[in-house]
């Protein structure tokens, strides 16, 4: 019998995961290696922040997919990867060996890289990932907030850092928050029209925005680049996403910043029998910013490849659409939507956000029942 490991439980993987509920695979063995019993969708996290959303309502449980089908269930997470002998070690120091290995983990903040550079920030900083830590101590930050007034520094000026210094002052509109956006303006992915929207949201939410980085973190202060000291009682990590520090020495093809480099098939480029989609795979035949939009819409050819090469079937390639509607909440109920070099603001644009984020969660929720 075969055995296919699934490791983590992304936006690709749910999507897997619900197709293995209603068509198994014969004569496969299908194991699911995630820490955590639900998946935390991201893009409602800053509305969750914000306090437009519970944390319920941004959740996808995993329980029913699994009590639906054959799969295995290891509440663990890997801390190694051998490609040339298929085997994943795990945090409780076993291994497992696979036939087919589908990688979906989701992105990380390395905490190790971030304290070499921000010395004070693994003791200090409120991180972002792991989403499910972030969401338990959000709502105890809250209440500090409600009770006294906190005063945030937001560090990453890129869409995580916007939405969420916005959904910040949002929920606690007696704070003081900056958002530190490094050497870049705020949004420098973004075309010019919609930094423009970027930076009026901010001035109207009286966001302090500084174009430094924290180079050091002490109990109420941080030291910018610039060598200026910021007093902040909260700094709240909103970097861009690592690649997971196990891949280095997994012998897999690796792109510079340590993600798995894959194909047109979403297949390692080096071991055709591992598959990467989403936030820890880097496609070498096309650019696409990192996007949830690309990681969501991984799920189905991923879902289709992983079928066909254990059912001994050609995979078929797989070209992400060159433009993606992205939508950034912007605190209160309104968004920002921009297509290409597109873009245009408000509170339809928040609905129309909702309705898809909303929509994301509904498509895959299995009854509890």
């Amino acid at each position: 019998m075969k055995h296919l490991v699934m490791l983590g439980a992304g936006h690709a993987h749910i999507h897997l995961l619900s197709t293995l509920s209603t068509q198994a695979l014969a004569g496969v063995q299908v194991t699911l290696i995630t820490p955590y019993p639900r998946q935390l969708y991201s893009g409602m996290v800053p509305g969750f922040v914000a306090g437009h959303y519970t944390l319920e309502d941004c959740v996808i449980a995993l329980e029913p997919f699994l009590r639906n089908s054959a799969v295995t269930w290891l509440k663990r997470s890997a801390t190694a990867l051998d490609a040339t002998l298929r085997s994943v070690t795990l945090d409780d120091g076993s291994s497992l060996s696979y036939d087919v290995l589908s990688i979906n983990s989701g992105p990380v903040q390395d905490r190790q890289k971030i304290e070499q550079i921000m010395p004070g920030a693994n003791e200090h900083a409120l991180f972002v990932r792991p989403m499910e830590h972030f969401a338990a101590l959000w709502p105890k930050v809250v209440e500090l907030g409600q009770q006294e007034p906190l005063r945030f520094a937001i560090i990453g000026g890129g869409a995580a850092g916007f939405e969420l210094a916005c959904a910040v002052s949002h929920r606690l509109p007696g704070a003081a928050v900056t958002l530190l956006s490094g050497g870049t303006p705020v949004g420098a992915n973004y075309p010019a029209a919609v930094q423009a929207r970027m930076t009026q949201v901010l001035k109207k939410r009286c966001i302090t925005v500084l174009q430094e980085s924290a180079c050091a973190m002490t109990a109420g202060e941080l030291t910018l680049s610039g060598g200026a000291r910021l007093a902040c009682d909260v700094p709240l990590m909103a970097i861009g996403a690592h690649a997971p520090g196990w891949l280095q020495g997994s012998g897999l093809a690796l792109d510079a910043q340590g993600f798995v480099a894959v194909d047109a098939f979403q297949r390692s480029t080096s071991h055709p029998q591992v598959f990467a989609a989403g936030d820890v795979a880097s496609r070498q035949d096309v650019t696409r910013p990192r996007s949830g939009v690309y990681a969501v819409r991984a799920g189905p050819p991923l879902s289709q490849n992983v079928r066909a090469v254990l059912a001994g079937i050609e995979p078929r390639p797989y070209l992400p659409q060159a433009k993606s509607l992205n939508l950034l909440s912007c605190g209160d109920r309104s968004a920002i939507a921009s297509w290409g070099n597109r873009s245009a603001q408000g509170r339809w644009v928040g609905w129309l956000k909702d309705r898809i984020d909303r929509g994301f969660i509904q498509k895959y929720s299995i009854s509890k029942s």
